[in-house]
């Protein structure tokens, strides 16, 4: 049996899957118990549960975003803890609907066990990505109603 990837190999095959649109690929980089927190999202669910569920939402964002996202300035720290690593990077993102081109920041805290991401707290720049959307009327919108 192969030797389990570390955190670090983790993380780098997850943000090589991204930068390449590979979304539908992802899952299978989660343990089926996986909890992902999307900590910054603005609306809309921030916590998801389970490969199954994460798999489904990597479906719907390969259906359905505009946004093309390359990783750059990819820093990965590993921690006192062997099973996390904090990763910092920036996206150089293109809109394409609205053909906008603009960094956005990121923050990832991922626990990486037997070779799979067992949970992970991600700090994305969303209002960047509402912005360069022209989604900000709408994100307003919803802040209200809530």
């Amino acid at each position: 049996m192969p030797e389990a990837l570390s955190p670090r190999e983790v993380f780098q095959k997850l943000i090589e899957g991204i930068g390449a649109g590979r979304y539908t690929e992802l899952a299978e980089l989660y343990a089926e118990d996986a909890v992902v927190e999307t900590v910054f999202a603005p609306v809309g669910p921030r916590r998801f549960v389970g490969r199954a569920v994460l798999g489904e939402r990597f479906a719907q964002v390969a259906a359905s975003s505009p946004l093309e996202l390359t990783p750059a300035n990819v820093v990965v720290r590993e921690t006192d803890d062997a099973e996390v690593v904090v990763a910092e990077f920036d996206y150089h993102v293109l809109h394409r609907d609205t053909g906008r081109t603009f960094e956005a920041a990121n923050i990832q805290v991922l626990r990486v066990r037997d070779g799979l991401i067992v949970s992970s707290r991600d700090y994305h720049d969303h209002l960047a990505l509402a912005v360069a959307g022209g989604n900000l009327p709408a994100l307003v919108a919803a802040l209200e109603d809530e």
